[in-house]
């Protein structure tokens, strides 16, 4: 794809909106999927493309001509298919894609509303894709733009006020659905952002001095229970052992595959599971026991309390500050795309002003060269403040204008 090309900005994805969680799992894409998205778009030859995949959501920001070429990458990278992605999925197109980005990182477009958990993830996708040499000014200006507009709400209003997360919702299901809870045993898989939050919400609210965490890499998860008395570690051999010994056990490993099956829990056993992954990382059969109740991202997400109601005043707080920063990016956006075809068109209308003044100054006598110039400038405002809202105009390519006037006003 060639950067001259009519290209636009689009996100392309699904979400928790119009997708359940089986259906997001098929489409998330791992950090290996998605370093191979990036390398072949820059093979490619897009103009700029970053990915964002989390429980929640899996989408593509980029340039493309059709968002069908973003689409494309995804499919090829994940094993969803286009045709069940043209019935669940939403496609943006510059200003919306703008403004659904603004939304995602000031935590309107979270399942849980306000959830921030995000801010992270962005982060993440941005230094990816500039690992991968797939950034550029405009995206990097729009994600700049984003994070401020995300911290004035995080800090301005009270739309994240209270706590009320994924990992949250999991413990205060616990709460609700497990008599004694303080004195039963939990087994939290898997040590990324959501199992740290998971073991810290259960520390926090639970009380619970019997928590055990085992994580595939030993390292991290020795690293994080120095300090935490209240947690064991176990390795990752003795799982068996440890869903035996188990009450509850919650999932957040990043598998592409599950990494709990039927295989590791005794028919008799009763066990809450909560699986907190994307793609889903329990097999569903695991229920087929009668004591095992198995609980995924979705359900946990339906639990909400009195903070949400909170939440819900502060949105038009949070929109006015998005409309804010939205208006300062569009103005940059505006001015650096319209700069080279302003400065082109008026050095042509000038240098046809220049030869046409001095060709009558010498044909007519008493010539008023001050008055021309006057006249003439004016009509070179004039003229360049109508190409402005013809550039403003989502539709129009400024390369494609440029061409226009080179070829018009060429001497």
């Amino acid at each position: 794809m060639q950067k001259n090309t009519l290209t636009h900005f689009y996100n392309i994805g699904v979400n928790y909106k119009k997708a359940d969680v089986k259906t997001r799992g098929k489409y998330s894409l791992s950090k290996e999927n998605q370093s191979a998205l990036l390398e072949l778009a820059k093979e490619k030859k897009f103009d700029g493309v970053f990915v964002l995949s989390t429980c929640n959501r899996t989408e593509i920001s980029g340039f493309a001509e059709h968002p069908y070429q973003l689409i494309q990458l995804l499919c090829h990278f994940s094993e969803g298919s286009v045709e069940e992605f043209a019935s669940i999925s939403n496609v943006y197109k510059n200003q919306e894609a703008v403004h659904h980005l603004f939304r995602i990182g000031t935590g309107l477009e979270s399942q849980i509303l306000g959830d921030y958990e995000i801010v992270g993830q962005l982060k993440q996708s941005f230094k990816m894709a500039k690992l991968h040499k797939m950034t550029n000014a405009h995206i990097e200006r729009l994600l700049n733009s984003v994070l401020q507009a995300s911290k004035r709400v995080k800090n301005e209003t009270k739309l994240s006020s209270g706590t009320t997360s994924v990992s949250y919702a999991a413990v205060q299901y616990i709460i609700k659905n497990l008599p004694d809870y303080n004195s039963k045993n939990m087994l939290v898989f898997g040590l990324g952002k959501m199992g740290k939050h998971t073991c810290k919400n259960l520390a926090e609210y639970t009380k619970n001095n019997t928590v055990c965490l085992i994580n595939r890499t030993e390292e991290k998860a020795v690293q994080f229970v120095k300090g935490n008395n209240s947690i064991r570690k176990s390795v990752i051999k003795n799982l068996s052992e440890e869903i035996e010994n188990a009450d509850v056990l919650i999932v957040s490993t990043g598998s592409d595959k599950p990494t709990i099956t039927k295989e590791h829990i005794r028919n008799n056993k009763k066990l809450m599971i909560l699986d907190l992954s994307m793609p889903e990382n329990v097999a569903k059969n695991v229920t087929d026991f009668e004591g095992v109740s198995l609980v995924n991202v979705d359900e946990l997400s339906k639990i909400t309390d009195e903070t949400l109601a909170a939440r819900q005043k502060e949105i038009p707080l949070a929109e006015a500050i998005i409309e804010k920063h939205k208006t300062e990016f569009n103005d940059w956006l505006n001015h650096r795309r319209f700069t080279p075809a302003i400065a082109a068109l008026k050095q042509s209308l000038e240098n046809i002003k220049n030869d046409e003044i001095n060709f009558q100054k010498k044909k007519i006598t008493d010539f008023d060269e001050n008055q021309a110039e006057i006249l003439t400038s004016r009509f070179i405002q004039k003229i360049t403040t109508q190409f402005v809202k013809h550039l403003k105009d989502e539709d129009t390519s400024v390369s494609q204008s440029l061409q226009v006037i080179n070829k018009v006003f060429q001497s």
